[in-house]
């Protein structure tokens, strides 16, 4: 029982304590007055008494004064036959009334109440500490229950595949397996075994916890939800027994789902750690692999589970049997974007003939959660503007917010700081719209936002799955104009530009050593990869090579950094005047649009 529990329970037995005793002493109280023995008998002599009343013990008297009726007087008397003998003729002779009060229930009850209280009391407390004692061994006895939530098939707000927008491959995948839940005879006759697991891997944000729920609520089963987490405790042999436990529940309730997010907090290389094969987290690996495809079988249940980090899984756990198929989640294309966007803005109030398709391929790289979050935050910004409707302004204001963080328009930045700023993204700016594979212009700004002093969004041509050698020194140019520009305009350099030269460096790097794209070091790749499975199989960098060749890599990397900077300095001193213009505006307006950035250009 808690330390605050047990104080609590001993004040309010206190409290009640006193309130009864109080409670008795008033009610047993009148207005009284005590009175010495010697008074009282110069009072009997000079005739002021009206009745004295003995208690039943004849230890105390109740006496009333002739001049003080409303009051009466307490009385010790200290030997009762002497009193008696001593009043005895002036009662006889009638100068005042004496009586003995009979021996009442509450006179006889009243001195045993605080005892009585204090017994119960003493009880209450007992049983409550016996009470918590079992309540805690409850616990402990459930301890090794699992935490799943369950959604029956009853659920009014179940989630359908009506309710996905964008994943239509995966969702057509997925179809086989909800018709096996509603018609399981059907695959049954034909004696095809279904896929008993699904593993569901994507970036985070790309629909998978979604997908498992759809996949529940159109094959109108129960879906058990839970996290890889719930499993692993601090106390060995928990985890295995909630696996026990799940399981037993999935099959008293099947054909159901279980769904298990981020299975890579329980399903992770054996065999690593300081437990060995003995850590609880292996443990509880073992039975779930046990459970999945063991000498425990289970019909009708289909066991999902997402994870962004498949590769760090066990390999028992990806093998046919266990999970069967793994569904890629990708970032959805701009088609796919679009259809996010128009469900998500479905129940919003949009203004009419907004053009979401344009909206699609400016956001090339966002997630569903993306474009949801966009959606929300535009719509914000409208209602904190006071508007009746959303309009495609508030989705760029959204759009970039969400890339780049909120403004910062209150923060003070001297002149200096900002000509540098304007100069540096003017340079980005200029520079690629020379480059021909290079993404255009969407907007520039030295309006700080989040961690940067300014930026220069660029508005994707096309959504891509591979980059070229081309684009990867184009983009290392375009990374490079802005250092460029603050060196030929200000005759200085800033740290500003920190962030672009370590993208910059990397790209070459991955040039030379990862992708083969080195004209002296021929296609090879250069370093090998360590996976340490117990900080979570991080690949980390290990040479294969010598030290003449590590001179060779840091040569053509740099060569490559070196040759992008000189081409984006002759960009520059050929467009002089035209970075001048851009850095005007920008200094005047703060933000350059695409189209005012194009006409400056064309001018």
């Amino acid at each position: 029982m808690k330390k605050k529990g047990i104080i609590g329970t001993l004040l309010t037995y206190v409290l009640i304590i006193g309130i009864a005793m109080y409670m008795i002493s008033m009610l047993s109280s009148v207005k009284t007055k005590e009175m010495s023995y010697t008074e009282l008998m110069q009072k009997i002599e000079d005739q002021s008494v009206t009745n004295i009343k003995l208690s039943n013990d004849r230890q105390t008297a109740e006496v009333i004064l002739k001049d003080e009726a409303d009051i009466t007087r307490i009385v010790k008397i200290p030997a009762t036959n002497s009193f008696m003998e001593t009043v005895q003729s002036k009662v006889t002779a009638g100068e005042f009334e004496l009586t003995v009060a009979d021996e009442s229930a509450w006179e006889a009850l009243a001195p045993l109440i605080p005892n009585l209280l204090l017994l119960v009391g003493t009880l209450l407390i007992f049983i409550y500490m016996i009470r918590k004692t079992t309540d805690g061994n409850s616990k402990a006895m459930n301890f090794g229950k699992n935490r799943a939530k369950m959604i029956s098939k009853d659920d009014k707000k179940k989630i359908t595949f009506d309710q996905v927008a964008g994943l239509k491959e995966e969702k057509e995948e997925l179809e086989e397996e909800v018709e096996f839940l509603k018609n399981p005879k059907k695959y049954q006759d034909m004696g095809a075994r279904i896929p008993k697991g699904i593993l569901l891997v994507g970036r985070p944000g790309t629909g998978k916890t979604l997908l498992a729920k759809a996949v529940a609520g159109e094959a109108n089963v129960p879906f058990f939800s839970i996290s890889g987490s719930d499993f692993v405790e601090m106390f060995v042999g928990v985890g295995a027994s909630r696996v026990r436990d799940l399981f037993a529940e999935a099959k008293a309730n099947s054909p159901c789902i279980v769904f298990i997010d981020e299975i890579d907090a329980v399903g992770r290389h054996r065999g690593a750690g300081v437990g060995g094969g003995h850590d609880e987290r292996e443990q509880t690996l073992n039975q779930l692999l046990v459970e999945m495809d063991g000498f425990a079988t289970h019909e009708s249940i289909i066991v999902m589970a997402a994870t962004n980090r498949p590769d760090i899984l066990d390999p028992a756990l990806l093998r046919p049997g266990r999970f069967d198929r793994q569904i890629v989640v990708g970032v959805p294309d701009v088609a796919a974007r679009e259809e996010i966007l128009k469900l998500h803005a479905k129940n919003k109030p949009f203004v009419k003939g907004i053009d979401f398709k344009v909206i699609a391929k400016n956001t090339a790289g966002f997630t569903g959660a993306d474009l949801e979050n966009m959606i929300n935050e535009a719509t914000l910004l409208a209602a904190r503007k006071n508007k009746k409707n959303v309009d495609s302004l508030d989705v760029e204001e959204a759009m970039v917010k969400v890339m780049m963080g909120p403004e910062k328009k209150s923060k003070v930045i001297s002149d200096k700081e900002r000509k540098l700023t304007a100069y540096h993204e003017a340079g980005h700016a200029v520079v690629s719209k020379f480059l021909p594979t290079h993404d255009t212009v969407h907007q520039i700004s030295i309006i700080p936002r989040g961690m940067a002093g300014g930026y220069t969004m660029y508005k994707p041509n096309e959504d891509k799955s591979y980059r070229s050698k081309s684009e990867m020194k184009e983009h290392i140019v375009s990374l490079l104009g802005g250092r460029v520009a603050e060196q030929l305009v200000l005759d200085d350099i800033s740290t500003g530009a920190s962030n672009d030269i370590e993208r910059a460096s990397k790209i070459a790097r991955d040039m030379v050593t990862k992708y083969g794209m080195s004209e002296k070091l021929g296609p090879i790749t250069f370093g090998s990869t360590q996976e340490e499975v117990f900080l979570g199989k991080e690949m980390n960098s290990q040479r294969n090579y010598s030290e003449k060749v590590a001179a060779q890599i840091d040569e053509e990397v740099k060569d490559i950094i070196s040759r992008a900077y000189n081409f984006a300095e002759r960009i520059l001193k050929e467009n002089i005047d035209k970075l001048h213009k851009i850095a005007e505006i920008l200094l005047e307006k703060e933000k350059v649009t695409s189209e005012e950035f194009e006409a400056v250009m064309d001018s």
